[in-house]
């Protein structure tokens, strides 16, 4: 079986402390990424993570070092993907720095891992690897009662419903406040310097969805949803999972049965449970 060597990205991009939120913030933007190791400026040594998520759950504060997880999960590069499957999969994180004499080297992703996945075959079905409880929304709900409700369950993306249960949409953090795209005073806030900057698109939903400021009670949860959405049968094997997403850069698919309904929502992290051989444990 391949190592972590094997599929980690080398000399990932890192953040140092001391430093500052929105130090941070353009790094994630100007790289089109949602977290970063932490490292001291002095020594390299990895002293956290930081993500979009954690920015925008301590949107108060301004020191790096009091918003970045503390004590965050390693792994040594001579360890098996499955080792590093397991341990994305069951601590539900997205970034696995890399360390080798007591230096971050490399950092493995749920998107590195769902790569091999995709290459191998497999038994194991999406229904076999769901873990999480689906939440979902109405289409004709407020707006802004869905967005604390996705804040509440800490989920990043929702299947729409319409009165009569069938799925209709899906609604993720990327899709919330589109029209908002423009707000320089929101960029501002975020700290983002360069208003050209590629991928600032993906930063803003996460603030507005932070703040509630630009949520208005008429706007609704249709006014925002992907029609129509991609999915994937509750007997789909995991391989082909795993290439949905990666085709389409999918962190989440909703998953249907027999005769169309609901089935629940399988994510990328549910997906690396190909390589661990453990099926809903």
């Amino acid at each position: 079986m391949k190592t972590v060597a094997d599929v980690m990205t080398p000399a990932p991009i890192v953040v140092e402390v001391p430093g500052s939120r929105s130090d941070a913030i353009n790094i994630m933007v100007r790289h089109k990424l949602t977290g970063l190791p932490v490292v001291r400026a002095s020594d390299g040594k990895l002293m956290g993570i930081v993500s979009r998520r954690d920015i925008f759950r301590k949107f108060d504060e301004d020191q790096l070092s009091l918003i970045m997880k503390k004590g965050c999960i390693v792994i040594g590069p001579d360890a098996t993907i499955a080792e590093a499957a397991k341990i994305l999969s069951d601590k539900r994180i997205h970034r696995l720095p890399v360390i080798e004499g007591g230096k971050i080297v490399g950092i493995v992703t749920p998107t590195d891992l769902l790569k091999e996945i995709r290459d191998m075959k497999t038994t194991m079905t999406s229904e076999e690897a769901i873990r999480t409880t689906c939440v979902t929304a109405y289409e004709d709900e407020p707006l802004a009662y869905t967005v604390a409700a996705m804040r509440i369950s800490d989920v990043s993306a929702v299947p729409v419903l319409d009165a009569r249960g069938k799925l209709v949409g899906i609604l993720t953090d990327r899709d919330l406040f589109s029209d908002q795209i423009g707000d320089a005073e929101a960029m501002s806030r975020l700290g983002i310097e360069n208003s050209n900057l590629a991928g600032y698109r993906n930063v803003l939903p996460l603030f507005y969805a932070a703040t509630n400021k630009y949520i208005s009670d008429e706007r609704k949860v249709k006014d925002y949803m992907v029609r129509n959405p991609l999915t994937v049968f509750k007997k789909t094997p995991l391989n082909d999972v795993a290439r949905v997403m990666i085709q389409n850069d999918f962190g989440q698919l909703p998953v249907h049965g027999t005769k169309d309904e609901m089935a629940g929502m399988i994510y990328d992290l549910d997906v690396l449970r190909a390589l661990t051989g453990n099926a809903n444990d």
